[in-house]
């Protein structure tokens, strides 16, 4: 088939599912065209070497990738990632027509920061056989609490939701969501998302690892991303420090909540709560394996039960156990593979008993929930399985359309 991808982020940025999808489809004999804007995630800048500008195109085999200019989201307000989001759509409309027509089907990688451009594409393509894959609902969040862009998210959502052919989500509750939205219960399916397998696979710590991540031989509960609102991981700083002799919390990364977060940590004197600046994806195996268990937070919000954060699925690859602190999807997944701990999300008390129980846990033991949680990613969720299901319902849907 002659396939198309919409994305808003493309590698080099670290969006493995539409960037390894594609490179999975082009080596299964399609030809595949994206359209993506130039790379500037997680900084909020173009990146050093690249230049905004019309008429960037790449190609290799069977893929070509267009590049058309948007907005920098520079400082991450609400104005600048809107202005992002509606120069994409833009840009996106006048090359749409020339670079997509007369594909046979169209994937979107589907995230409130696409969905401006998805809703005019889609308009102006017409009926183009069309697969949403959603990664988020919760378009709130990405308007920074303004309800005026909020509903404008919403609306160009559910827009995308009722003119897609076929909607996949990437975790079970998410369904009920865009039904909700405006899909079609019948044209929902789940496809679970994968990680990025060259990086996140089980590995050895380094003795370098062990000195950043270890102070001594207590254990070790790491929380790898972002610190920002999704996350509230003021619970964990809470939890920890009721048991700043018993475990030590390790946050690497940063975010919006970072100065809030640490300023919390300062307050209850919690020493056993410790910062590790970003560091790159590919460093993070490491990290992990001089861990004890892998931290996965969201917060108590409707919308954030029928998500899974990308770094459960990378936590599983790794064979790392995992404490979460959450509800929906990601708290079934860890108690159905029997890969780690659970509690309720936003709830510092039972967090900290989970804390003190990981610590309590033999290492055989934990070394078992890995190895189930790494079971469970290759059954369910890993890069071939999620392809297979994706490039079936391009066929269905171009197959549909073509004999209506």
């Amino acid at each position: 088939m002659k396939i198309g991808i919409l994305s808003y982020h493309f590698p080099p940025e670290p969006a493995f599912i539409p960037g390894s999808l594609a490179e999975e489809l082009v080596a299964r004999g399609h030809e595949v065209r994206v359209l993506t804007g130039f790379p500037d995630y997680p900084g909020g800048q173009v990146y050093p070497g690249w230049r905004q500008r019309w008429r960037y195109e790449s190609r290799s085999d069977r893929l070509r990738v267009r590049r058309v200019p948007r907005y920098p989201v520079g400082d991450g307000s609400t104005g600048a990632r809107m202005a992002s989001y509606l120069s994409f759509a833009g840009s996106a409309a006048v090359v749409a027509r020339r670079f997509l027509g007369g594909v046979d089907a169209l994937y979107v990688f589907q995230l409130p920061a696409t969905s401006f451009a998805a809703a005019t594409v889609l308009r102006l393509l017409g009926r183009v056989p069309t697969v949403l894959h959603v990664q988020d609902v919760w378009p709130e969040d990405d308007a920074g609490g303004d309800g005026r862009w909020g509903a404008r998210l919403a609306a160009a959502m559910s827009r995308t939701f009722r003119a897609a052919d076929r909607v996949a989500v990437v975790a079970p509750s998410m369904r009920d969501l865009v039904v909700t939205a405006g899909a079609d219960p019948d044209r929902v399916s789940v496809v679970l998302n994968w990680t990025d397998e060259r990086i996140f696979h089980p590995a050895q710590p380094s003795p370098e690892a062990r000195r950043l991540v270890r102070r001594d031989g207590r254990c070790v509960v790491m929380h790898a991303g972002t610190i920002g609102a999704r996350q509230g991981l003021e619970t964990a700083v809470r939890a920890a420090a009721a048991l700043d002799r018993t475990m030590d919390l390790v946050l690497v990364g940063s975010g919006a909540d970072e100065r809030r977060v640490r300023g919390l940590a300062d307050d209850l004197r919690a020493e056993n709560v410790r910062f590790i600046e970003r560091r790159s994806p590919v460093d993070m195996p490491d990290l992990y394996a001089a861990a004890d268990y892998q931290l996965v937070m969201l917060r108590d919000v409707p919308e954030l039960r029928g998500t899974v954060p990308g770094k459960l699925q990378a936590a599983l690859s790794c064979a790392a156990p995992v404490v979460a602190s959450a509800g929906g999807d990601t708290a079934d997944l860890v108690e159905r593979a029997r890969a780690g701990l659970s509690c309720p999300p936003e709830d510092w008390a039972s967090l900290a008993d989970r804390f003190w129980l990981a610590a309590t846990i033999p290492l055989p033991a934990r070394t078992d929930m890995g190895r189930r949680g790494r079971e469970a990613y290759l059954r369910e969720m890993a890069l071939p399985a999620g392809v297979d299901r994706i490039e079936r319902l391009l066929y269905d849907v171009a197959g549909a359309r073509a004999t209506a």
